[in-house]
């Protein structure tokens, strides 16, 4: 990540009279809050010179890196303001939970009930195929390679065109059928999600965003199956 120059970057926000900002942290693939904390000019440096949030604990009178102690870092992504300039957010990635209660978030107690009752802390997860989509538009462009050879496998698979990739759906098919059958709930896990990733990859050569395929069951969400299936075969 570029970090931009701390002091310019502090000299453009308002903080408090204690000379704080308040800093949400989000985590930039579901959108979970997974905490609230507090910088001064020497927390938001330090949160850009390692990558990691460090804040200004009002408790302990010093800066406070999240982790420092438990392990569990907050490794920043992407650092935003609100139009007054008078907070921040930070995109991060979590490394464990983030509460020291041992919960993911510290907002985790309810007090008003969701208006969707199905909807749990993990929801969001579903942003994160996005994100993987993203990561394969990026390997197409040859963006982002970390092989030490410069080659990608994103990359290769779209350059070998639908036949090879036709061949590695029909493959991880097969391997997510076999572990369905006769293996444990963790390959069957590790299985599908072989075949979602190759199916993204197989999206990204036709140009066929992800987005397509949700506004399709979007459409047959509440339709009966079978019905929709019957309609589908009509001439």
């Amino acid at each position: 990540m570029n970090a931009p120059d701390p002091r310019r970057l502090w000299a453009s926000l308002r903080p408090d009279a204690a000379g704080l900002v308040p800093c949400i942290v989000q985590d930039a693939v579901t959108r979970e809050v997974r905490m609230l904390g507090y910088m001064n000019e020497s927390a938001l440096a330090a949160t850009l010179a390692c990558g990691e949030v460090t804040f200004f604990s009002r408790s302990k009178g010093r800066l406070w890196k999240k982790g420092e102690s438990s392990g569990n870092v907050l490794r920043l992504l992407e650092l935003r303001t609100d139009c007054d300039r008078d907070a921040l957010v930070a995109l991060v990635e979590p490394v464990g939970p983030t509460c020291h209660l041992g919960q993911r978030s510290c907002f985790s107690r309810r007090l008003v009930p969701a208006a969707d009752e199905d909807e749990g802390p993990g929801a969001g997860r579903a942003a994160f195929l996005h994100r993987v989509e993203q990561v394969i538009e990026d390997r197409r462009h040859g963006r982002g390679v970390t092989s030490p050879t410069g080659r990608s496998y994103v990359r290769s698979l779209l350059e070998s065109g639908a036949g090879r990739i036709g061949d590695k759906l029909r493959e991880e098919a097969d391997e997510l059928a076999t572990a369905v059958a006769s293996e444990t709930d963790e390959r069957v896990a590790a299985e599908a999600a072989d075949l979602v990733f190759h199916t993204l990859v197989a999206l990204a050569l036709r140009c066929v965003p992800l987005d397509a395929v949700v506004a399709v069951l979007e459409e047959r969400f509440g339709r009966s199956g079978i019905d929709e299936k019957a309609a589908r075969s009509r001439p």
